[in-house]
């Protein structure tokens, strides 16, 4: 006869409150912006007590850092391709191009994820403090991993594999925030394969459109 699996309750219950308050305040600061947003508000979108939000976050500003956390270790990593570890194996032309579709794919559709850089632009200026968890979570591994990998490719004779991860890196988001965070879409219409194509261009020495 199998053991029965034995599980936590109050570490279950400690879980699920914590979701709650991240969602609740997701939902708060994409509402009201960083200023506007109190933790009197989370707590009665999140159904819990003030008390409790404060048990799992000691201030708005570590529930702000909490919110970005959780979206490395989810929807960013899945954005990327990063939970993929042979995404970074074979030639350059094809894993740029891959990382760029996967970015742009999972980006260009998620308002959510829009609304949320929205507030992290808007309210950085008043709040730096909001901005460098995001450098530092989102954006630093990912250059540090695609500097990386840009160095380990000899074929492609980098002076600057670094600088080249963040020309690729800045277009790509520069080309989300102008479309769809700015709305420019309308205005300055582009296709994404020919951003895509370009960009991959540029940095292997192609000069075909081929996929």
């Amino acid at each position: 006869m199998g053991q029965a699996k034995i599980t936590n309750p109050d570490r279950q219950k400690s879980t699920e409150k914590t979701e709650a308050i991240l969602e609740g305040a997701m939902g708060e600061f994409l509402t009201h912006g960083y200023a506007a947003t109190s933790m009197d508000r989370v707590a009665a979108a999140a159904g819990v007590s003030k008390a409790t939000v404060y048990s799992h976050f000691q201030d708005k500003e570590s529930l702000f850092t909490g919110l970005i956390q959780r979206l490395m270790s989810g929807r960013y990593k899945t954005i990327l391709g990063l939970e993929n570890p042979q995404l970074l194996q074979g030639e350059p032309s094809i894993v740029l191009r891959n990382i760029a579709n996967n970015m742009l794919d999972n980006t260009m559709n998620n308002h959510q994820l829009q609304s949320f850089m929205r507030v992290i632009v808007g309210e950085s200026g008043r709040f730096p403090e909001l901005a460098q968890p995001y450098v530092k979570t989102i954006a630093k591994p990912v250059i540090e991993l695609l500097s990386q990998y840009l160095g380990s490719c000899s074929e492609l004779k980098l002076t600057d594999p670094e600088a080249t991860a963040r020309v690729f890196m800045g277009t790509l988001i520069y080309y989300v925030i102008l479309q769809e965070v700015m709305y420019g879409k309308d205005i300055l219409p582009m296709e994404q394969d020919r951003i895509i194509d370009t960009l991959v261009g540029l940095i292997v020495g192609e000069r075909t459109t081929a996929h």
